[in-house]
């Protein structure tokens, strides 16, 4: 078992690396013919560029944050760590939350010059960086926060369930879990957001009216369309649809409206209502319902194992270890389901793109994909196996060439 996961772990970084590699020399390649004229000579320089800085920090970031994991592992720092807090509690529930506690802060630690490297050198250099020391250390404050309040509470309540009852810990924890979920994902714009973005209503107008007569036009109820501040952080834009019921909500980032023709939001937001239309949102949560039952299933398996705590260098098992543990040894089925996920992904958006197209605004999603690819200096030519482990979207040239093509 101690080996296995060693291996898990250093195989996973050379497949990481592999794929890297695939993609550098994709990169090479010329611009695919419908995409000729997103890019000028010095444009496209500035993204070659911007492409080779990101993997060069991928890299680093990839080697040091592996060699932390196995050498932690290795080494038996968890095992070590272990015995620490069994001294210090005998609530399995401050135990748990200690033992997480600190390896998270190690992990954030480590995390962190990247984190700051990546905004103030890299994103700053090309021009996407709106972020002010001031705002980056109250983002990571609040971020740091609410990762403790949400992480440190639900691992509080799944020691508690197993405590109440280990036989069926998977079961009642799914249970809840999935509540969780659902609220959340009811919820997220009206609680989460706002800790960190400013949402306001959509003013009326050209673009408000545009928007309502195509969601009428293809029977959409849409009455919650918001604008937010993305432009105090980054140059990037999105839009995106959150929530159901009366809590559904179409959301554009200010960058968004900056880049783009009335028309060419009409189109982005016509994918949107596309996922809609075809159950994507339901199915997507339906999956990871399932997804998260399995997986609770597998761990109850070995929650108590003593050769799964005694790998990490452990004498007996606890929750808190053997989760741990788990996690490392899950993580090839997690990369194997990422990759199912992500083939039922881009079929999910190739059908939100013909919803697009079906309703006469493709051009204009064309359009606007080749926009904002090219403001956000997006690789046009990714390696074909890149694609399919990693990419929940066709490529930009599959999507341009379809949403061209006549319905």
């Amino acid at each position: 078992m101690y080996w296995l996961v060693i291996i898990i772990q250093i195989g996973e970084y050379l497949f990481d690396l592999l794929l890297d590699l695939l993609n550098i020399k994709a990169s090479h390649r010329p611009i695919p013919r419908v995409l000729e004229g997103m890019y000028d000579d010095e444009a496209y320089a500035r993204q070659q560029a911007y492409f080779r800085i990101n993997k060069k920090v991928g890299f680093v970031t990839g080697f040091v944050t592996t060699a932390l994991s196995v050498g932690l592992f290795a080494f038996g720092a968890y095992g070590w760590f272990d015995g620490v807090v069994r001294e210090a509690t005998d609530s399995d529930i401050w135990r748990t939350l200690l033992f997480f506690g600190f390896f998270g802060a190690i992990s954030w630690l480590v995390s962190l010059p990247f984190d700051i490297y990546d905004t103030f050198v890299v994103e700053q250099r090309f021009g996407f960086n709106r972020v002010t020391p001031r705002l980056f250390v109250l983002d990571t404050l609040k971020s740091l926060a609410l990762n403790i309040v949400l992480s440190g509470g639900l691992l509080a309540l799944a020691v508690w369930i197993y405590q109440l009852t280990p036989q069926y810990f998977w079961l009642l924890a799914w249970g809840v879990l999935t509540l969780i979920m659902l609220f959340f994902q009811y919820f997220y714009s009206v609680l989460l957001v706002p800790l960190f973005n400013k949402q306001t209503p959509l003013p009326a107008g050209e673009l408000r009216d545009a928007i309502e007569a195509f969601a009428a036009k293809v029977d959409f109820r849409l009455k919650n369309i918001y604008v937010i501040d993305g432009s105090k952080r980054s140059t990037h834009s999105n839009a995106y649809f959150t929530g159901w019921g009366r809590q559904k909500r179409v959301v554009l980032y200010d960058t968004l409206m900056e880049q783009l023709t009335t028309e060419e939001i009409v189109g982005v937001l016509a994918h949107e209502i596309g996922h809609y239309k075809h159950r994507h949102i339901i199915q997507s949560l339906l999956i990871g319902i399932v997804t998260s039952l399995v997986t609770l299933y597998l761990f109850g398996l070995v929650i108590d194992s003593t050769a799964i705590a005694m790998a990490a260098g452990s004498t007996e098992p606890s929750f808190y270890v053997n989760l741990t543990v788990f996690s490392l040894i899950y993580s090839p089925l997690t990369m194997l389901l990422g990759i199912v996920g992500n083939v039922r992904s881009r079929h999910n958006e190739r059908q939100a793109d013909a919803f697009a197209r079906r309703h006469g605004v493709g051009t204009f999603e064309a359009d606007a994909l080749k926009k904002m690819s090219a403001k956000s200096l997006s690789n046009l030519t990714p390696h074909p196996f890149v694609v399919f482990v990693c990419y929940s979207h066709p490529t930009l040239e599959s999507r341009v060439t379809m949403l061209g093509e006549s319905s």
